[in-house]
């Protein structure tokens, strides 16, 4: 590999001193996926700052803990929605509610609640009883990218002048925004370094809602052991 490389300076970004290396990958991926659709719903609508605005996040992962973290530090009220209750102490610590999204009088309860929701969710889930706890007004993200469609009432979005759209990640002016607001805040990701061997245990803790609120990152050096293994084991 190269150790040195000649850019046009547009496509380079400037990496705060106080932001590690080991965490700015991160920042690039989950970072401005999740700040993206906050800073066009929460800091462009209210002059730079998220007080009283409430903020709901659907899916506790390494996207949804990104989430918590930034709308957070922006002023936010912040509830998580979860398939279950087993995150509640983590969502604690980082100062947000957490909400079973399969409890029906919960959601009920919380109607009309929030401002904007980012659902980080990649697997098929009902929606619409979810859009129903936005504002009059209110946004709904899609970040999570599920290939299955899923059915809403046209009704019910347009009485209450609610949207949905889907977010990917940012531009070059705003990922550079989003470092520079992460270092301001001091807000870095959770996460945990795997084995190359592990991965496919990961996936299978995500789908089935064992694995933490953290992001997996797979030690590239590992996957020579991997291809090695794999090999000796066809020999």
């Amino acid at each position: 590999y190269s150790t040195a490389i000649t850019v046009n300076e547009k496509f380079v970004f400037q990496i705060p001193d106080s932001v590690k290396m080991e965490y700015a990958g991160i920042l690039f991926c989950a970072g401005i996926t999740m700040f993206s659709p906050l800073n066009r719903h929460i800091l462009q609508k209210g002059n730079g700052s998220g007080e009283g605005k409430k903020v709901g996040i659907v899916g506790f992962g390494g996207l949804g803990q990104m989430g918590v973290k930034l709308a957070k530090a922006m002023g936010c009220e912040v509830t998580v929605f979860s398939r279950s209750d087993s995150k509640k102490d983590e969502a604690k610590k980082l100062g947000a509610d957490l909400l079973v999204h399969s409890d029906e009088a919960a959601v009920a309860a919380a109607t009309r609640h929030f401002d904007v929701v980012i659902d980080t969710v990649a697997a098929k889930h009902p929606v619409a009883s979810l859009v129903n706890t936005l504002k009059v007004g209110g946004v709904y993200v899609l970040i999570g990218a599920v290939v299955a469609t899923f059915e809403i009432s046209p009704m019910q979005m347009i009485f209450s002048r609610q949207s949905i759209e889907g977010s990917l990640i940012g531009g070059l002016k705003e990922t550079q925004e989003m470092l520079d607001f992460c270092a301001k805040h001091n807000i870095v990701p959770e996460y945990k370094v795997i084995d190359a061997k592990d991965a496919n245990q990961q996936f299978q803790d995500l789908l089935s809602g064992k694995s933490d609120a953290s992001r997996a990152v797979i030690d590239i050096s590992t996957i020579k052991n991997l291809m090695d293994s794999t090999t000796g084991s066809k020999e």
